[in-house]
């Protein structure tokens, strides 16, 4: 390779790099998954259009298996540990229970809608049934949800990537004979188990280092930090074990340790995520051969409506039968089962492998994720709204650049006071938030004023507010509280659980 011919690769990868965050910037505005717009990219930069020839399969599967242990280094990073704690139990038994009934489930449909062996069938089944953490984690945290089902939902979509790729792999080198199902509970128990550990004693170590080692710039502190991720990926794939596990379970270790640069680290991670995410669509973009995807339209339609109205369904009402949750819950958890990513993949493995009609299925999974996606994504706020989920009154974190926040470990938050809420007509002083909780400023009718201790908060309200680490779960309780049964909130009982919600309301 010659220098010009550097040039040139560095200059299409900067305007491919940069045509993909105008996509991002234009798919926000539109309320689309970005990937779409990622993928149309890679697609576009193809050889049927512009004439880019890329079909290394093996390439493109050990490059994305990278880029996905980013993109889960920065879900566990940006994950808080208190909204996921109390649901580690469902969202794992969704992710390993619910991966197999959904696999089952969509090969049946695959193996008599559309007539493939029980092989390939397994294959498609264990390609598509991961939920993607990218697509979920962009999607859902920019929707006021009520906090079980988002912690339950990207707390399933980081742990099930893990299942899925064992399932893969199993499926996919098993091209005679498939495998018993001792060995493969076998296996599956032995990756997941060995690469929860290392991702947590790695995490461990990581964040004891980083506490008591003084680096000479801020700037190598996250670079460090993700680093820790990279590594337990790394570690757990040396040992035979699921990587991807491990990188999610170190960074929600680190992330939810008390580092030193938390807001710079937190920015570098999802900057370096979003990297991860464009080169990957992009890539897969590219893998694919425009002019062989029509034929694959009519079986990507089928076995996502499988999926989407059989399987997802079956495996969230059997995985959550024990645990009681709502129907309204429910019902949305299966319809927010995206994907992204992770299937086109996974495709690639069996293409890898040599499996016969290998390519056949890269482009099946391609359509599905394309026409599921442009389904199911703008689609979930209206059915947030229509399930009645939707939380006026949903604490959001802001990401604040200065650097005062960083250096006294506060976090900023903003609340909007519903119609009905008992908010409503309760003065500043009444609150009595938890020190050092302050609320800063209220935005009312479109003016901003600084409440005095007498200000009464009203219906329509937003709210901005700083505390700390600490205390913030103790704030967002009294919050809550307070917004069900008003300033006697503790007279009634009422504590301002997450999880539960008093017979009054």
């Amino acid at each position: 390779m010659t220098l010009q011919d550097l040039y040139q690769i560095l200059l299409v990868a900067g305007v491919v790099l940069l045509a993909s965050i105008a996509a991002a910037r234009a798919a926000h505005r539109l309320g689309l998954p970005s990937l779409l717009l990622f993928l149309g990219v890679g697609v576009l930069v193809g050889e049927d259009v512009f004439g880019l020839h890329f079909d290394n399969a093996a390439l493109a599967q050990s490059l994305g298996t990278a880029a996905l242990a980013v993109i889960l280094v920065e879900g566990g990073l940006t994950t808080q540990w208190s909204d996921v704690r109390r649901l580690l139990l469902p969202a794992g038994v969704l992710a390993t229970a619910g991966v197999a009934l959904s696999v089952l489930v969509t090969a049946a449909g695959a193996h008599w809608l559309l007539g493939m062996d029980w092989h390939l069938a397994l294959l498609l089944g264990a390609i598509v049934s991961s939920t993607d953490a990218a697509a979920v984690f962009a999607v859902l945290r920019a929707l006021p949800l009520p906090q079980k089902v988002t912690g339950l939902l990207e707390a399933e979509s980081g742990f099930n990537d893990a299942p899925t790729i064992i399932l893969v792999l199993v499926f996919s080198t098993a091209a005679a004979d498939l495998p018993g199902p001792v060995h493969i509970v076998g296996n599956l128990l032995y990756q997941l188990v060995v690469g929860a550990l290392l991702g947590l004693a790695i995490g461990r170590l990581g964040a004891a280092a980083l506490r008591h080692i003084a680096l000479p710039a801020t700037g190598l502190y996250p670079l460090a930090t993700v680093g820790f991720g990279i590594v337990a990926f790394a570690a757990g794939g040396a040992a035979g074990a699921s990587g991807i596990i491990a990188a999610y379970l170190s960074g929600l270790v680190l992330g939810n340790a008390r580092l030193p640069h938390r807001a710079a680290t937190r920015s570098f991670a999802e900057g370096a995520g979003w990297l991860a995410q464009i080169g990957l669509f992009v890539m897969l973009g590219l893998l694919v051969t425009p002019n062989e995807l029509p034929a694959a339209v009519l079986p990507a339609v089928i076995v996502g409506l499988v999926l989407l109205l059989a399987a997802r369904p079956v495996s969230v009402l059997v995985c959550l039968l024990p645990f009681r949750l709502p129907w309204r819950e429910q019902a949305f958890m299966s319809w927010a089962g995206l994907r992204g990513a992770v299937p086109i993949v996974l495709a690639t493995f069996p293409i890898v492998a040599g499996v016969q009609d290998a390519d056949r299925l890269l482009n099946i999974v391609f359509v599905l994720v394309v026409l599921f996606t442009l389904v199911q994504g703008p689609s979930l706020p209206a059915m947030a709204r229509l399930l009645r989920l939707t939380r006026a009154d949903a604490l959001r974190d802001v990401q604040v650049e200065t650097a005062p926040l960083d250096l006294l470990d506060a976090d900023l938050l903003t609340l909007t006071v519903p119609d009905r809420s008992r908010l409503h007509g309760v003065a500043v002083f009444e609150l009595r938030l938890p020190s050092p909780t302050v609320l800063t400023l209220i935005l009312r009718d479109g003016t901003t004023l600084v409440p005095r201790p007498d200000t009464v908060l009203r219906a329509g309200d937003e709210l901005l507010l700083i505390t700390t680490p600490e205390v913030r779960d103790a704030a967002e309780r009294r919050l809550r509280a307070v917004g069900r049964r008003g300033k006697l909130a503790r007279w009634f009982g009422e504590t301002g659980d997450p999880l539960h919600r008093t017979p009054a309301d």
